[in-house]
This record gives C-alpha cells, sequence and structure tokens, in this order.
C-alpha cells in the first residue's frame, strides 16, 4: 500500500528539459504498453490504440503544431511573463512520443448509452496506468495539451472515427522534481481533501 501511493505522489508531468537521448528499451516499453491494456474499460470495449513515434521529421509537424497553438495561448493566461517562462512539452528532446487513440465501436457499447463519453474515459485510465509503470521503471511521460487535435491526427494519417486522447513525450529524465513544478512556481494552490468532500447532496 505505501510503495503504490509513494509511485503515485513521485508521478510528475515531464518537460522537455528534463529529457535525456537514452532509449527507452523494448521490454521496458512493452511493459509501459501491457499496462495499457490492463486498464478497466467501458463494456469491456478496450477502445485505445497507440501511435509511436520516433521520426523526426513526424515530431517536428507536430511541435509546430504545438508553437502556433502556445502563441495563441499565451495571451489568455493572467501571469504572461511566467506563462512564457514555463517549458511545457517535451515533444523533440524526448526519444519517444506516444499518440494515445480512442476507437469508437460501429455498434452500441454497454454502460455508454446514457454517458457517450465513458469510453474515452476509458482510455484515460489506460494512460494513467502507462504513466505509473512508467514512474516505477524511472522513466518519465509528459502529457502536452496544447495542440490542434485534427491537425495532429492528420499529421500522423489516423482514420477519421479516431480521436487523439493525449500526446505523449516518453523517455528517461535527469532527474524526477520532488514536487510538481507548477506547484512549486505558485501557479496553482494545492488543494485539501475537505475542500473537495461533499456528503449525500452538493452543498456550498
Amino acid at each position: 500500500m505505501n510503495e503504490l501511493l509513494a509511485l503515485m505522489l513521485s508521478r510528475r508531468d515531464v518537460r522537455g528539459n528534463s529529457f535525456t537521448n537514452q532509449a527507452i528499451e523494448k521490454e521496458k516499453l512493452d511493459l509501459i504498453l501491457q499496462s495499457a491494456l490492463a486498464a478497466p474499460s467501458v463494456g469491456y470495449s478496450q477502445p485505445w490504440e497507440f501511435v509511436l513515434i520516433n521520426d523526426e521529421a513526424v515530431k517536428e509537424e507536430v511541435f509546430l503544431n504545438f508553437e502556433e497553438e502556445n502563441t495563441k495561448a499565451k495571451g489568455t493566461f493572467k501571469d504572461r511573463e511566467l506563462y512564457q517562462a514555463l517549458k511545457l512539452e517535451g515533444i523533440k528532446e524526448a526519444p519517444l512520443n506516444i499518440a494515445v487513440l480512442f476507437k469508437s465501436d460501429k455498434e452500441p457499447v454497454l454502460g455508454t448509452t446514457s454517458m457517450e463519453k465513458m469510453g474515452e474515459y476509458s482510455v484515460v485510465c489506460a494512460i494513467q496506468n502507462m504513466w505509473l509503470m512508467a514512474r516505477s521503471l524511472d522513466i518519465g511521460i509528459g502529457w502536452v495539451s496544447i495542440l490542434n487535435e485534427q491537425k495532429v491526427l492528420r499529421t500522423l494519417n489516423v482514420p477519421q472515427d479516431r480521436k487523439l486522447i493525449a500526446y505523449l513525450c516518453v523517455g528517461y529524465v535527469k532527474e524526477f522534481k520532488k514536487e510538481p513544478e507548477l506547484k512549486t512556481l505558485e501557479w496553482e494552490k494545492e488543494k485539501e481533501l475537505k475542500e473537495l468532500l461533499h456528503f449525500n447532496s452538493f452543498t456550498s
């Protein structure tokens, strides 16, 4: 129990300035991917697929996508100076990128008739498994969300019936920070459990 909790608490969203160029061993990559397959999925649909990316030209195209979207985002936040100082991706620095996809089913899926997005949430469970397994192997993962989804799908030649759930940067790191970077920079205050609990009904 304590080891599992320690693993969860030591997981980090890794940025590009932390990755090394050390290649990931095939057996360790297989463990990370197999851990995704062990995730729960609504209706046992297993709606996940993975595109492994190590081609520098493909990574460069995705990076340009990030740059364009990041430029748009800069004016959104109050602390623009801090935002500009943040390193928010590791697309080119990480030796491996993984696009995690959701594949919708043509037939009705058990458990999705009322909550249609349960299939996509299942893919997120798989990503969390990958993240924790990678951390147990001292391999870092960074989730890049400042991307135009449709452009990424076109770059990767993904069929139109798939959705991009996550674009992950994966690789060994120089170090795992003791605290989440955005917590250290006071981008947001860490929430306490008592702030988040409601009993029987939602009360302010």
